[in-house]
């Protein structure tokens, strides 16, 4: 017999992608009010029943026309009781449609069933992350359904649908922090990714859980040349030449491999052989990282500071010599590292262009990382443990951004947490995010399912 909790999930998410709440970072996209609409229908019984008990709370919420997050709470029982909040966003990210095979907001099924390993639903969001969303939202339900009943939670448990997390949160999570903070707690949260498994060496199992966030540090490098015709290069200084010899040394300068705890008991989890643990503890070469296999782009970027070349300008007529010219850098940093590092390390790369080269800061954010001591995550260990007994479970950290970071400024804890079936690796779901053709496999959309139901009746009660 299906799961009720996991048809109600899969319905859900299906109405969430074929909503294609869209966000290509101008202000008025996204328009997660759509999704907004259809999760508040979602719980609409739920907040009905328990309206006139306070046993339900909903909460709608936007800086601009729109731009719409929903926020249901189960308040608990116990005041003392921690708190549980899931953390689920709305908005996805643009397609290039002529690249998908499928329809990317048409929410399609392919194969018999949650039971079929081979089922996927296709869609824009699916696996980032309307795929842990709406599994969120179907738990969050179930227990409203109970709190309704006057069976309520111990602890308060709060489904936050948020808008424009893919833009940084700056419509999102971020506002709500600065402008709502008492609408939820921050004090233990749960967001995207994690609960997907590494190819130990061995064969044994791993499971990650995902504990913290490379920071942001981008930087633009501006430069100056002689203006003049195109017609007549000789003797002049040219922008552009110095614009490409900046770009080609910061790319081709080696940072030093990160000395984090995290990083060490990422490479313990493989069990590699002690030459090669000792290589990438050291002073790796580019060739080791070719030891995980698909994960090397995402074992590198977890170890560095990571500087990437991703925009550049310069000049606007065919047969005009710039005077200017800047180049752009997507900075990703490593816990504990200032943007006096990232300006040290930059002027480094640069060596003697370095006092001609102006560097810009842009946006700066510091790495956010969460304690392995709290109460949540040893529920969540526990949680892991039930659906997979051997495996270990391993803390890591996302080359990417979430919304947790935001708590974690507040003072709370956030993971990214969901399970996936044992043979999806973290490399299997990292190349899925933002990709064409984007699919979750129905088996881990059920899995999530059942690990967020166990997780709030261990934690919450």
């Amino acid at each position: 017999m299906t799961d009720p909790l996991y048809t109600d999930a899969l319905d859900l998410l299906q109405q969430l992608v074929r909503n294609a709440c869209v966000n290509d970072l101008t202000p008025d996209s996204g328009q997660e009010v759509r999704n907004a609409d259809t999760l508040g229908q979602f719980f609409a019984d739920e907040i009905a029943a328990g309206a006139a008990t306070g046993a339900v709370q909903v909460q709608r919420l936007e800086p601009r026309p729109g731009r719409t997050s929903l926020i249901v709470t189960v308040p608990g029982s116990d005041p003392a009781a921690e708190p549980l909040t899931f953390l689920g966003h709305t908005d996805v990210v643009p397609v290039d449609e002529a690249r998908w095979t499928r329809d990317p907001f048409g929410a399609e099924i392919v194969g018999d069933g949650p039971d079929d390993p081979d089922a996927v639903i296709y869609g824009r969001g699916t696996t980032d992350m309307l795929g842990l969303t709406a599994p969120m939202a179907a738990v969050t339900r179930a227990v409203a359904r109970e709190a309704a009943s006057g069976r309520p939670p111990r602890g308060t448990l709060t489904f936050v649908g948020v808008a424009d997390e893919e833009a940084r949160g700056g419509l999102g999570a971020k506002w709500l922090s600065e402008t709502h903070l008492e609408a939820f707690s921050w004090r233990n949260c749960i967001s995207e990714t994690g609960g997907s498994h590494l190819p130990v060496s061995d064969g044994s199992d791993a499971v990650t859980v995902t504990v913290g966030e490379k920071g942001a540090a981008q930087r633009r490098l501006h430069v100056t040349g002689d203006a003049g015709h195109g017609s007549q290069p000789w003797g002049r200084d040219l922008a552009v030449a110095r614009i490409a010899e900046v770009a080609r040394r910061i790319a081709d300068y080696r940072q030093p491999v990160s000395k984090d705890p995290l990083w060490t008991g990422f490479v313990d989890a493989f069990r590699f052989s002690p030459e090669i643990r000792d290589a990438l503890l050291t002073d790796p070469a580019e060739d080791d990282y070719l030891a995980f296999g698909d994960l090397a782009r995402y074992a590198h970027a977890v170890s560095h500071l990571t500087v990437s070349p991703t925009v550049l300008r310069a000049g606007q007529a065919i047969n005009v010599l710039p005077s200017a010219a800047y180049l752009e850098l997507d900075i990703r940093t490593l816990p504990g590292q200032t943007d006096d590092d990232v300006d040290a390390r930059l002027r480094e790369a640069l060596g003697d262009l370095a006092d001609e080269v102006e560097i810009e800061h842009l946006i700066s954010e510091p790495a956010e990382v969460s304690t392995t001591g709290s109460a949540l995550y040893g529920a969540i260990t526990a949680t892991v443990g039930e659906f997979f007994p051997e495996a270990a479970v391993v803390p890591t950290l996302s080359a990417g951004g979430s919304d947790l970071r935001f708590g974690r400024r507040l003072g709370g804890v956030g993971y990214g947490f969901a399970l996936n079936a044992r043979d999806r690796s973290l490399a299997d779901v990292n190349a899925q995010l933002h990709t064409h053709d984007e699919h979750l496999p129905l088996v881990d959309l059920k899995l999530t399912v059942a690990a967020y139901r166990s997780l709030v009746d261990r934690f919450v009660g």
